[in-house]
């Protein structure tokens, strides 16, 4: 790969001004800068290319992962970060670096207007350099994205498991959707955590809300049974459908042990009658 010479690069430095003013204005017109700020969009333009300047100084054109690119690389992810959570896609973000090149070309063809090789070759390593920004850019963006979105994922886990205190000693874990290995482990741990902070004797899982029951599911459900009954709880599975009975007894299900109710009321009266309480009308 070429080098820049040094005229590009105080062209670069004489012409910065003018350059992020191009540049932000492309940005504007192909709508890169929606959902963001116009202070925080002239704010990144103008620091990129100072970064961007101060790099090619240190190295040339050479390879963006060595050292004297950090500055230009932590800009990147951090820039991808916001983009991602500002509900941008990557396509928008890496137009943020691949609209830089109209208006360097169209520097670099006013500095080496009487000198066409010179020129083609500048031209192709600014191409090279900025292609591998923008790559290294949707890289970012992307990972980025991915941790939002299983931050998210994770949130909304914990907000489909919330366990209830129905009564002094009494939870219960009322469950919509389906079960699968990642959000029984959600549950047995929140829900076992409860027993201990409250110190309750019995717990209710309610699946009224959970679509089937199938050899997985079912599986699941044994084993955060057994997890509560190794903490010296009890476990009632109340919501049993017509439907999922006759799926568990088709499948050959063994629950043995397990006490089911049809619906949460009947299992938080029999919960009731376990730890010797009564509810009666007021005379």
């Amino acid at each position: 790969m070429a080098v820049l010479q040094q005229i590009t690069l105080d062209s670069l430095k004489r012409s910065e001004a003018q350059l992020t003013a191009r540049w932000l204005a492309d940005l504007e017109a192909s709508g890169a800068t929606r959902n963001l700020k116009a202070e925080d969009a002239g704010r990144q333009t103008s620091e990129f290319l100072r970064l961007l300047t101060s790099a090619l100084e240190k190295s040339g054109s050479q390879s963006i992962n060595s050292s004297d690119w950090d500055e230009v690389r932590q800009f990147l992810e951090k820039l991808s970060h916001q983009r991602a959570l500002a509900g941008q896609d990557s396509q928008q973000t890496a137009h943020f670096i691949f609209s830089l090149k109209g208006p360097l070309f169209t520097l670099l063809q006013e500095q080496f207007a009487d000198s066409p090789a010179v020129l083609a070759e500048q031209l192709w390593e600014i191409s090279q350099l900025l292609d591998s920004l923008g790559m290294y850019t949707i890289r970012t963006y992307q990972k980025s994205r991915e941790a939002v979105i299983k931050r998210q994922q994770e949130e909304l886990l914990e907000l489909s498991t919330p366990v209830v205190k129905l009564w002094d000693g009494v939870l219960a874990l009322p469950m919509i959707g389906t079960l699968d290995s990642q959000r029984t482990q959600v549950v047995m741990e929140s829900l076992l955590q409860r027993i201990v902070d409250t110190g309750s004797e019995i717990a209710i899982i309610d699946i009224t809300g959970v679509p089937t029951v199938d050899t997985l599911v079912a599986q699941h459900l044994l084993k955060t049974v057994t997890a509560i009954r190794l903490m010296g709880a009890d476990c009632i599975i109340s919501g049993v459908r017509p439907q999922i009975a006759q799926t568990i007894v088709h499948l050959g299900l063994d629950l043995q042990g397990v006490v089911t109710k049809a619906n949460l009321a009947d299992a938080l009266a029999l919960a009731l009658r376990r730890l010797g309480l009564t509810v009666a009308k007021a005379v």
